[in-house]
């Protein structure tokens, strides 16, 4: 029996337990997660040190070196996120309708589990925490594939989250890491549906599409971030350059930053050079059309349509001067990935109009497309920003 059907099979035996635990031994759990986080923090940086070293050698570029990395600041982080996770209602066992038919047939809608969830991830540990504490604060068990550039910090964190399962007498398979990274091993958890109820992939487009194109399992898709902001020609200069600076520089490597700017004639002939400008003063690398070009000279590098499919998660952006708003919204609508588009403008028939053509999980008027968190709408924690239309669009967690 392979580790990966085995630690299934293990995982599923959980999920009746699971099923039926208390919201006060889950949230003891939780808080003993958090502080089991803290305590051991030099531990798991110790650990991610041995993968950002390895990363290092292999090449891996600084953008996913910052993904992996795990100071103390962000184990705090996480842990600080798990308090907001307790503090937050326990969906399990809700009853959202309830009706009694004409011959006394009382019908209810309860929020019960789903029972495994299957998590691939990318070099990003941090969603280990993520996805085994939305999974144990909504009753689920989860099994984890991570990827191998992260395979040390992923298995000193299940070391942890075992550590707090122990302590809370909760049983500590409900939460598994498949420490065999290779493709032949994702492969064979794509068609596990004896054993999983639900498959979520967080990472890059190829990853993404990858599990949605081979697996059975069904698949709740989070989307890969090519976001972009529109400059409309009556936006306000200060808050657009603050804007995009914030969009794009703020963390450059996650799926809410922006990748491409676009921006109105009216409006590039005016302030295009102070945009470009800011950008280059906040050391992003800068891909234009002939237009931006004409405006900072030899640094902009000639755009392709390569450029505006390009997720770069790096300090790097496109720009492309358009000559109206529907040339934007048409633009957005071919190149996007229906994640998180912004649109700056003092004009309520363009804001209309972009907040209703875009096709987007959020859509934003005067802000920052980096607002597209779980949290930051008030939902709580997230395990990723669904961009099917079949499912939950948008922030999903607990």
């Amino acid at each position: 029996m392979s580790d990966l059907l085995q630690k299934a099979k293990l995982v599923h035996a959980t999920t009746t337990a699971l099923a039926t635990t208390s919201t006060l031994q889950k949230n003891g759990a939780l808080k003993l997660l958090s502080d089991e986080l803290r305590k051991q923090k030099r531990y798991i940086m110790e650990e991610n040190q041995r993968d950002i070293e390895q990363g290092r050698q292999k090449g891996l570029h600084e953008s996913l070196i910052d993904r992996l990395i795990l100071n103390g600041q962000r184990i705090d982080d996480m842990a600080d996120a798990l308090l907001q996770l307790i503090d937050l209602n326990d969906p399990i066992g809700d009853i959202l309708e309830e009706w009694t038919r004409p011959n006394g047939l009382k019908i209810q809608k309860i929020r019960v589990p789903i029972g495994v969830v299957g998590m691939i991830y990318e070099a990003r540990p941090n969603v280990t925490i993520d996805a085994a504490s939305l999974c144990l604060k909504t009753g689920n068990a989860v099994l984890l594939r991570g990827s191998s550039s992260a395979i040390y910090s992923n298995t000193a964190l299940v070391k942890v989250i075992h550590d707090a399962l122990k302590q809370s007498d909760l049983p500590d398979d409900a939460v598994q890491l498949i420490e065999d990274t290779s493709r032949e091993t994702a492969s064979e958890m794509f068609k596990l549906n004896k054993y999983l109820d639900v498959l979520i992939p967080r990472g890059g487009k190829n990853l993404i599409d990858a599990v949605v194109a081979n697996a059975s399992v069904p698949v709740l898709e989070t989307g890969a971030g090519n976001c972009h902001l529109f400059i409309d020609e009556t936006a306000n200069k200060e808050m657009a350059i603050e804007i995009a600076i914030n969009a794009k520089t703020q963390r450059p490597s996650v799926c809410n930053a922006i990748e491409t700017i676009l921006v109105d004639k009216r409006w590039a002939e005016k302030h295009l050079s102070d945009l470009i400008s800011s950008l280059q003063n906040a050391n992003v690398e800068i891909h234009g059309d002939n237009f931006t070009a004409s405006k900072g000279g030899d640094q902009i590098i000639e755009a392709t349509n390569e450029d505006y499919e390009t997720e770069y998660l790096d300090h790097i952006i496109a720009i492309k001067v358009v000559n109206t708003l529907q040339e934007a919204v048409d633009h957005i609508n071919s190149y996007g990935t229906h994640h998180s588009e912004s649109i700056i403008s003092e004009n309520e028939d363009h804001v209309i109009a972009f907040m209703n053509e875009v096709d987007a999980a959020a859509v934003y008027h005067n802000a920052s497309t980096r607002f597209t968190d779980g949290f930051e709408f008030g939902f709580g924690a997230e395990i990723g920003i669904s961009t099917q239309k079949t499912s939950c669009t948008g922030t999903n967690g607990s």
